[in-house]
């Protein structure tokens, strides 16, 4: 993913914490936030993963006029392997870590960068092996600073797992 810019605003931080059901009044209330040590209204912990929604060719974004694989088996009626990021089907997002620089927050404009990270594998019972990928994004600030690290495994079978 590739982000250009990335706005934090305030009611994009209000209503992320109400979509994951998180009432800490850090994330809504500007004169609770001024309480706390940050000072002022903070995005909760995986806010950043929002950047998506910026990016014109986000893969798991639903297109008007076109097949979407979902989330479930064929529910669109596009076959794995048929693209949509659907893979062979063997294939799952497994981890997701954000280690944090400093709080984002209202006003803060990201960019974010994607690269490659480590890739290791591990034998499986049913499927071959499993390969394990990890990709990192970097979110900085308006400034150029990094804010947020985030790093993302999936994991992928060699061929898909025979049905018992």
């Amino acid at each position: 993913m590739a982000v250009g810019k990335f706005p934090v605003e305030f009611s994009h931080i209000m209503m992320f914490a109400r979509s994951v059901g998180d009432d800490n009044p850090i994330y809504h209330d500007p004169e609770y936030a001024k309480t706390t040590e940050p000072g002022t209204v903070v995005a909760p912990p995986t806010f950043a993963q929002s950047s998506a929604q910026f990016d014109p060719d986000y893969v798991l974004r639903p297109r008007p006029g076109k097949p979407w694989f979902g989330s479930g088996k064929e529910p669109s009626g596009v076959k794995a392997g048929e693209g949509g990021g659907g893979g062979n089907g063997g294939g799952l997002h497994a981890e997701q870590h954000f280690e944090y620089h400093r709080h984002l927050k209202p006003g803060d404009v990201l960019t974010a960068t994607t690269f490659p990270g480590k890739t290791w594998e591990k034998e499986g019972k049913r499927s071959g092996k499993l390969i394990f990928s990890e990709s990192v994004t970097e979110y900085r600030d308006q400034n150029g600073k990094l804010v947020i690290t985030a790093r993302g495994v999936g994991v992928r079978t060699e061929r898909p797992v025979e049905q018992a």
